[in-house]
């Protein structure tokens, strides 16, 4: 494929990803006592028997190295009202996003105090998918509120309503 056809695709595609509806998630994991997270619109469920959720990580991610060493991570799905909590896990920082964010160590991984949905994963496997790493969870435990959730789409922030 030409350069400039590659070009045109990869615009085409990312238009069309943008209309699809994503969730948002905080991804964590521990390095020693230090929590780190990123958000993460690449999630989804994956299997019932066994419980089993994906995540995708761009393979320079320093969470995937942390992932791939510990075998462990948690997924944090935020709520509507959290976009800056996304925002805040978006930009670069490591370990200093977690300043000012109440939160806990939680089966071995840290988990957002706010987030309405929660699972602490083991990680199953790790395939490799162009210039991301699908980790695949084992999901070992799980808590859940009630509340609408916090979507991405058309590159912005909103929330799911029920059609009448």
């Amino acid at each position: 494929m030409a350069e400039s056809e590659n070009a045109l695709l990869m615009s085409s595609f990312r238009e069309v990803m943008a209309g699809v509806a994503t969730p948002v998630t905080v991804v964590t994991a521990m390095d020693g006592g230090r929590p780190h997270g990123t958000t993460v619109s690449a999630f989804a469920s994956l299997s019932m028997q066994p419980p089993m959720v994906l995540i995708a990580l761009d393979r320079r991610s320093e969470l995937l190295t942390l992932i791939k060493s510990s075998l462990r991570f948690g997924v944090n799905v935020l709520g509507h009202g959290q976009s800056a909590l996304a925002l805040a896990f978006a930009r670069k920082g490591g370990a200093g996003r977690f300043t000012g964010v109440s939160w806990e160590v939680d089966w071995g991984v840290p988990r957002l105090s706010a987030a309405p949905g929660w699972l602490a994963c083991e990680v199953a496997d790790v395939v490799g998918g162009g210039d991301h790493v699908i980790a695949l969870g084992n999901v070992l435990a799980t808590e859940a509120a009630d509340g609408a959730p916090l979507t991405y789409h058309a590159r912005a922030f909103g929330t799911h309503v029920a059609l009448a």
